[in-house]
């Protein structure tokens, strides 16, 4: 028995399409949710998968493309603003990272990698320590120490 993927499909399309030992089947409950399964020729099996497909390409160009509600001045308004705070909130961000990346990369050498490991490759102490043949209390303390050295250069 091979079913075709599972589809999005709208409320109204009560049936589902089968294809079984090369044979095509549409799947239906009636109206007493008796489950009814119904040999059909491979032409009308593949108008069947193209209505769906159509319905599917339909449901989601709604999805992306079409506004769900009705625009207001007010909402138009609403919305515009927020693309206004939004665009500053993202060069602030930004300039942060910046701040942060130079920060970082002004740290001692071994501070700097050990930083880097931990943080951006999420690697534990114990996983640092053993790549770099070194105790685990240096790994932590070196990282304490960048932290320390990052968080002085972001004050300033």
């Amino acid at each position: 028995m091979e079913k075709l993927p599972k589809r999005r499909k709208k409320k109204d399309n009560p049936y589902t399409l089968l294809i079984e030992n090369s044979n095509y089947y549409v799947l239906f409950k009636d109206g007493r949710f008796i489950l009814h399964k119904i040999k059909i020729s491979k032409e009308i099996f593949e108008a069947f998968n193209s209505f769906e497909l159509d319905d599917k390409k339909i449901m989601n160009e709604f999805d992306r493309h079409i506004e769900h509600y009705e625009l207001t001045e007010e909402s138009i308004y609403k919305n515009s603003s927020q693309n206004e705070l939004n665009v500053e909130k993202q060069v602030i961000k930004k300039s942060e990272y910046e701040t942060l990346k130079k920060a970082i990369n002004e740290l001692p050498i071994i501070q700097r990698e050990r930083v880097k490991k931990y943080f951006f490759e999420n690697k534990t102490y114990d996983e640092i320590a053993k790549e770099e043949c070194v105790n685990k209390s240096s790994i932590k303390r070196a990282i304490d120490n960048g932290l320390e050295n990052i968080s002085k250069k972001l004050q300033d």
